[in-house]
């Protein structure tokens, strides 16, 4: 779900697959079962003090109707989430349950970490194409948690107040969104910024899709050097027309979350972002905020948009309570008492079921981004499959390359050139 600044690093990945491949032994090594001799279950997952406080809840109540089982929460900031993982994988100490990203799921399963949860876990009420992308190679690896969409997130105030008017989505172009943010910039004095830069890969995914390029082929990107440039002109020209931060000042936004992004502290009119970080972001903003579909490339024929799952939870194959894990899953999928604990934390409930069941309790920001993704999920494209090994590192290399672009430190032709083969060679298998 977005998401972070930070995958693990190649070398600590290479550590991983070495030790993943020497060690023996069936048990997760994660250490005994409770001393009043209930089954201990231990479950990995990212993200806020929110997060941890209503996944808490939730296990409680798991525990609650499964009292032989004592659920430990292994809580981490993103940032360090999955070096800290891949540390414990790489030392046969795998959590029983395991939350991952997309961008990571294809790293683990082919390292034979993940179990096959296929009749396991009842999916009977998730989307086909959703489920789907948590499937390799024939094997249900991952369980998707929710759904979500990357968008352009407003706050219609801002924009309003500095004279600008907003938008009709379904047709505004990149050139438009250039001046709409100038535009914001220039009225408010530099008192409030029309928008900030994104190196997330979704942005390009979706720019490139509107150019008809997919952003994987294979075990290769399927994104040209032109179109790579082309998105970088965006940015460059909203930098130039001051309709977003400088490079420096770009660089610095992007390394921290949410909540301190130009939108959350109200010094900023828009923001791309996962649409279900809508709610976090009106929460520190204390804003009524809107979604928007993507501006395109004039003429485009296709938006670009895509729904992907927010995360995934998945098993360890070497977990020595592997019923307990699925049944942990099945709990936090389908049950609507998580649901209505947990909302839309972990992207709009994949179970139509439990959706069903809580549509009427989420906040309203929640209840926006239900309405939003409804109203354009005719346009959006199939959810994408995993990406190849390696594209978790994806986010990282194309940060670094558009940040040497916008420094003015390589050009845009050299950049794309090396961006890609790096990108190519991190993805290679």
């Amino acid at each position: 779900m977005s998401s972070g600044k930070k995958m693990w690093s190649a070398a600590l990945l290479a550590t991983a697959v070495l030790a993943v491949t020497a060690a023996c032994g069936s048990g997760s090594g994660g250490g005994s079962d409770s001393a009043d001799g209930k089954i201990k279950l231990r479950f990995s997952y990212w993200g806020s003090d929110a997060r941890q406080k209503m996944t808490e809840e939730a296990i409680k109540k798991f525990e609650a109707k499964n009292p032989t089982v004592d659920v430990e929460g292994e809580f981490s900031d993103f940032a360090s989430y999955y070096e800290t993982l891949s540390t414990k994988v790489a030392g046969s100490d795998a959590p029983d349950v395991i939350s991952l990203e997309i961008r990571g799921l294809r790293e683990y399963a082919d390292r034979g970490t993940l179990a096959d949860l296929a009749s396991k876990v009842n999916t009977a009420d998730i989307d086909a194409k959703v489920l789907s992308t948590g499937a390799i190679d024939g094997k249900q690896f991952a369980i998707p948690t929710g759904v979500n969409a990357f968008s352009l997130v407003v706050n219609p105030s801002l924009v309003e107040a500095n004279g600008q008017k907003l938008p009709d989505d379904t047709k505004w172009t990149w050139d438009q969104y250039v001046e709409l943010a100038s535009g914001i910039s220039t009225q408010s004095g530099g008192k409030v910024t029309g928008t900030q830069l994104s190196w997330n890969p979704a942005y390009l995914q979706i720019y490139a899709a509107q150019k008809g390029e997919p952003f994987y082929s294979g075990n290769k990107l399927g994104v040209t050097p032109e179109t790579v440039k082309g998105w970088w002109s965006i940015m460059q020209n909203l930098v130039k027309t001051k309709g977003a931060p400088d490079a420096a000042k770009s660089a610095e936004i992007g390394a921290t979350s949410v909540d301190q992004s130009l939108l959350a502290t109200n010094t900023g009119a828009m923001g791309m972002w996962w649409s279900n970080q809508l709610g976090a972001v009106t929460k520190a903003s204390g804003q009524d905020m809107d979604l928007l579909r993507m501006p395109k490339i004039d003429g485009a024929t296709s938006g670009g948009m895509f729904l992907q799952p927010a995360m995934f939870y998945t098993a360890s194959s070497k977990s020595e309570h592997a019923a307990e894990a699925a049944k942990f899953i099945d709990f936090m999928i389908n049950d609507p008492e998580a649901g209505q604990i947990i909302l839309s934390d972990r992207g709009l409930p994949a179970s139509s079921k439990v959706l069903a069941a809580v549509k009427d309790k989420l906040p309203d920001a929640d209840k926006k981004t239900l309405a939003f993704i409804d109203e354009v999920r005719s346009e959006l494209a199939d959810p994408p499959a995993a990406p190849p090994k390696g594209a978790s590192a994806m986010e990282d290399i194309l940060t670094r390359y558009s940040e040497e672009v916008m420094f003015g430190r390589m050009t845009p032709d050299d950049a794309a050139q090396k961006f890609i083969t790096e990108a190519n060679a991190s993805i290679a298998g």
